[in-house]
């Protein structure tokens, strides 16, 4: 029998976390899917320049120049919101319902994104832990460019995608965790992302959604989750991922991540994969003050 958390339904409507049956199955899919991100482009053919040059003229005539010139300055604004949202729906499900709603509550958060998603935050001298624990171990340079990444939320790897049998690996590390140490962890539907299968801290120092650690996701393969600043230097100076855009401190707006919100790349191959597990082993620290050793149970082909 193993162990697992659940949401439970409370008063105030907010996901409480408690003991369940059998670990969450894997997903069936074979492979990840690209994510289409277009620019505008507008290609007009001949017929396609008269019918343009035919309604314009009808425009001024019938409608007046003024107003001929309030539709032409709309209709690339049109074009542009239209692209946006096709590009953030293509993203795939995640945390914002894939709705307009959901595009222009995005789109007001865009507003306040970090600029330099590769510069690290400052430590704060009152939390516990004080320090990161990346250092003690260098993490290696990560081999070869940065993959894309776009949106906000949800925040996707556009390439680089990792192999899915790194991906069944690490669900599988992040389940055998909660199995053996039930009273410390659990698995269960990220709270954050509303997807993928995510890791629990039953009793966590600090906490971004429930005790959430990390979670991965099943689309591109990558992770999110807390680290210390001193490990969130680590990883962007190494090249294993980059901050979250709406991962910084607002007196003025609650962001709905923390400042030590980081996006991890997917693992490759075996050897990343193992260093894919020292940083989740760094999110455990800093969520609970503890060193854990998170071992692979299946190698990746």
């Amino acid at each position: 029998m193993s162990t697992t958390i659940a949401p439970t339904e409370t008063a105030t409507a907010i996901p409480t976390y408690e003991l369940r049956g059998e670990p969450e199955e894997e997903p069936a899919f074979t492979a990840p899917c690209g994510f289409q991100q277009r620019h505008i482009s507008v290609t007009l053919d001949g017929p396609a320049i008269f019918t343009l040059a035919v309604a314009l003229v009808l425009f001024i005539h019938f409608l007046g120049s003024h107003l001929t010139e309030v539709l032409v300055s709309l209709t690339p604004i049109f074009l542009l919101v239209r692209n946006d949202y096709h590009n953030f729906i293509n993203l795939g499900p995640g945390g914002t319902p894939s709705t307009f709603q959901g595009y222009l509550r995005v789109s007001w958060l865009r507003l306040w994104a970090l600029r330099d998603p590769f510069s690290a935050p400052k430590p704060d001298p009152d939390r516990v832990p004080s320090q990161g624990i990346l250092r003690r171990q260098a993490l290696p340079y990560r081999v070869g460019p940065r993959p894309l990444v776009a949106g906000i939320a949800p925040q996707r790897q556009l390439d680089q995608h990792g192999s899915r049998q790194c991906y069944l690996s690490l669900r599988r590390a992040m389940e055998t965790l909660s199995i053996r140490n039930p009273l410390k962890f659990g698995t269960e539907r990220s709270c954050i992302e509303k997807h993928g299968l995510a890791l629990f801290a039953r009793h966590p120092l600090q906490t971004n959604c429930q005790g959430e650690i990390c979670h991965v996701h099943d689309s591109d393969h990558s992770m999110h989750m807390c680290l210390h600043p001193d490990d969130i230097r680590e990883i962007l100076s190494k090249g294993w991922g980059q901050r979250h855009p709406l991962a910084r401190k607002d007196s003025l707006l609650h962001m709905p991540v923390s400042h030590d919100f980081v996006m991890v790349y997917a693992p490759r191959n075996e050897q990343e994969l193992q260093i894919t597990y020292k940083i989740i082993e760094a999110a455990i620290w800093y969520i609970l003050a503890e060193c854990v050793e998170l071992n692979a149970f299946s190698n990746c082909a």
